[in-house]
């Protein structure tokens, strides 16, 4: 069963005069339950390509649907529910709210979703801090944190949600190759464990050995069309 499915998919920005083509005609079909690598040198398309995925930006032409669903005609407003409910994100800057604690970040994407209670919200976020190894630090913030500690949040908060995709875009770029193994290892036990489709993009081909499937990227096609 295909959990993604891109036909035709383009992506033009405009850049003064300029129109660069981004992603120039990509096909491409994910399985549920697949852990997929996005390869490609910085500027091929990669995270152009996940934020097309995500609903965070919106196709030139083509077509992408997410379990069925077509992205590229929804409203605002549904394309906000799909990336709330069935969508996690890891971003390399980890992008965590510095003001909350490591629990306090996990619990943000349920707090959204306004549809658990307190004790359940809190449960949920403290079990997955505990399957990312960071229960004893529960309660820092995330200055008081390293890199790969920080990393771990966002996997947690990613995945709290319980979504059936988790875009994570250069997740080891900010890491040391020590902690960027450990963060793969915990993404690929998790994708093991629950069957998250998950994909992830680098240009570190240290990579490949985690991944299921190896998609190459190339000038905003995939590599060979």
């Amino acid at each position: 069963m295909n959990i993604i499915e891109i036909h035709g998919l383009t992506k033009d920005y405009a850049l003064g005069e300029t129109t660069v083509h981004a992603l120039r005609g990509i096909d491409l079909t994910i399985a549920k339950g697949d852990l997929v690598c996005i390869m490609g040198p910085s500027g091929c398309g990669k995270t152009t390509l996940l934020n097309v995925i995500g609903g965070i930006d919106s196709a030139t032409t083509g077509s992408v649907r997410i379990g069925g669903q077509e992205l590229t005609t929804l409203p605002d407003r549904e394309i906000t529910d799909l990336r709330l409910h069935r969508l996690g994100f890891i971003f390399q800057t980890f992008n965590l709210i510095p003001v909350l604690t490591a629990t306090e970040n996990v619990e943000f994407p349920l707090l959204l979703q306004k549809e658990h209670s307190k004790s359940e919200i809190r449960a949920r976020a403290e079990k997955l801090l505990e399957e990312v190894g960071l229960s004893e630090y529960r309660h820092h913030r995330p200055s008081e944190l390293s890199g790969g500690q920080r990393q771990r949040i966002a996997i947690a908060r990613a995945l709290v949600t319980n979504p059936d995709i988790v875009l994570a875009d250069e997740p080891t770029a900010n890491l040391d190759s020590v902690t960027g193994a450990s963060i793969l290892e915990i993404m690929q036990t998790m994708n093991q464990r629950q069957q998250t489709t998950f994909l992830f993009s680098t240009h570190d081909k240290n990579v490949l050995k985690y991944a299921r499937t190896v998609v190459h990227i190339k000038d905003g096609l995939i590599d060979g069309e």
